[in-house]
């Protein structure tokens, strides 16, 4: 993370959220906080909340209370597409990728380019040139091995498939890009190669926040973890600072946190 980052305004926050499914609390006044420039994990488990929080910043989903801001200015997303527009980027679990159709293809899914002049405006017709050589460059800033961005994404790898994910994300986001287990289901040189991907993707300047439960790549990519139980956030750690049995401890309670639901992570830092 770039140490000019610490007592920079937060890219991406959000102040006592809440989500309530009838007599079910998901989200009990959480807060978050994504500084500029770093990979932030989200770690908690099962029924902390940590979905509920993730989805609340996508567009995914509109919580009962509470703030999400954005660059310091108050957002408020009804939908995924809001927060795309807002510049949030999200790479999902099951990646939502189209097997059939090529990588460029899968690159501007829903994007499309169209071709200049008439045959675009009236015929409609696709750029396809224009979006492999951008989608070749992107897979080449991304350092994704791949022969042709015209290759069917059923013949990927696991790994390569969700590079196109991720180089998807990479090329549209503005402001954050959130990935969802993104090692999940990958053996452990596929789950390197997601890694250095995330790592790649930080240091192109567009922070990460990382769900996972692959306590050994949070620790080894992460800046920061946020540690959520119970509906918020309870600790924000350190991997330099802090051991996985400790964070797993905060996690599920059988050692507290260092911060309240309501406090600011400044003494983390």
């Amino acid at each position: 993370m770039n140490e000019n980052a610490e007592g920079a305004r937060p890219v991406l926050e959000a102040r006592g959220l809440v989500k309530r499914y009838g007599h079910v609390t998901a989200l009990a006044g959480a807060d978050f906080e994504l500084r500029p420039g770093e990979i932030l994990a989200v770690i908690g488990d099962n029924g902390a909340g940590k979905s509920s929080l993730i989805k609340a910043l996508s567009g995914a989903l509109i919580p009962d209370e509470g703030r999400i801001l954005l660059d310091g200015r108050p957002v408020r997303f009804h939908s995924p597409a809001d927060a795309r527009r807002a510049g949030i980027e999200t790479v999902y679990q099951d990646l939502a990728v189209a097997p059939a159709l090529d990588i460029a293809s899968n690159m501007f899914l829903g994007r499309e380019v169209r071709r200049k002049g008439v045959l675009g405006r009236v015929f409609r017709l696709l750029d396809h040139k224009a979006m492999q050589a951008e989608a070749g460059g992107h897979m080449q800033d991304l350092k994704i091995g791949i022969t042709s961005t015209k290759q069917a994404v059923e013949t990927l790898s696991g790994g390569q498939r969700q590079g196109v994910a991720v180089a998807r994300s990479a090329a549209f986001a503005r402001h954050v890009v959130i990935m969802d287990e993104p090692t999940a289901a990958l053996g452990v040189k596929e789950s390197g190669m997601v890694l250095e991907l995330i790592r790649q993707v930080r240091d192109r300047g567009l922070p990460v926040i990382l769900i996972s439960h692959d306590m050994p790549a949070v620790f080894e990519v992460a800046d920061r973890i946020h540690i959520q139980r119970l509906g918020r956030r309870v600790a924000v750690v350190r991997p330099a600072e802090t051991d996985m049995a400790e964070a797993v401890a905060i996690m599920t309670g059988a050692a507290p946190g260092n911060l309240d639901g309501a406090a600011n992570d400044n003494e983390t830092t």
